[in-house]
């Protein structure tokens, strides 16, 4: 009797040890996480208080629910969107490309001019990108990135040859960050360097706006 019981104990303590390692194998190996990349957790919690940023904004334009209609992916597309930004920051660091942020400011001004100012920049970005006012500079961090990341690679994003070039970094990068989604949102596809379930090829993030060159002697 006594042996069974202690069997039994012993058993029940294996299985007790034995249940984080086969949590570990599953889609609850980091609870709460909406994927983990590089090692780093990217927060449910911060996917969706980014997607309520943009519901907000939506809600206080006059095509509100148009805008809302055309975002029904939000939540995937603010993970696809932070997890490519953790992607494109390792291929820049591997090329030795940094970005300042006098950078991101003169492409932010260079955008709001050919907007038609601020208010217009923020109009586009919301209803193009699905990007609220407070991610607007994070967001164009990418319009400076990906550039330098081509020229660093000797590549031209014009090209389809260049474009091949920059798949490729980016593709590595992914790769060696071991990129893991929590599978409510789908999963991560290192070739195409997006989400399974988001279709936003990255050549698509091409640089939009310009930063206007220096004049002579400025």
């Amino acid at each position: 009797m006594h042996r069974r019981r202690r069997t039994a104990l012993a058993l029940s303590a294996a299985t007790l040890f034995a249940a984080p390692l086969l949590t570990a194998c599953g889609s609850e190996a980091h609870p709460g996480a909406a994927a983990v990349v590089g090692g780093d957790r990217i927060d449910v919690a911060t996917v969706q208080a980014q997607a309520s940023d943009v519901r907000s904004a939506q809600r206080t334009s006059g095509q509100s629910d148009e805008l809302v209609k055309k975002s029904g992916q939000l939540n995937r597309a603010k993970l696809h969107s932070l997890i490519f930004g953790r992607v494109l920051d390792r291929a820049a660091k591997d090329a030795g490309v940094s970005v300042s942020r006098k950078e991101i400011q003169q492409v932010q001004a260079a955008a709001a001019e050919q907007s038609g100012g601020d208010e217009g920049l923020r109009t586009v970005m919301l209803e193009q990108r699905w990007v609220a006012p407070d991610q607007i500079e994070d967001d164009l961090r990418k319009e400076v990135q990906l550039p330098k990341l081509a020229q660093a690679l000797g590549a031209d994003l014009q090209t389809p040859d260049g474009q091949a070039a920059v798949g490729k970094a980016l593709t590595e990068a992914s790769k060696a960050l071991h990129i893991d989604v929590n599978p409510r949102y789908g999963s991560w596809d290192d070739e195409k360097v997006q989400l399974s379930t988001y279709k936003a090829p990255w050549i698509t993030q091409v640089t939009t706006f310009q930063a206007q060159e220096p004049e002579a002697g400025a």
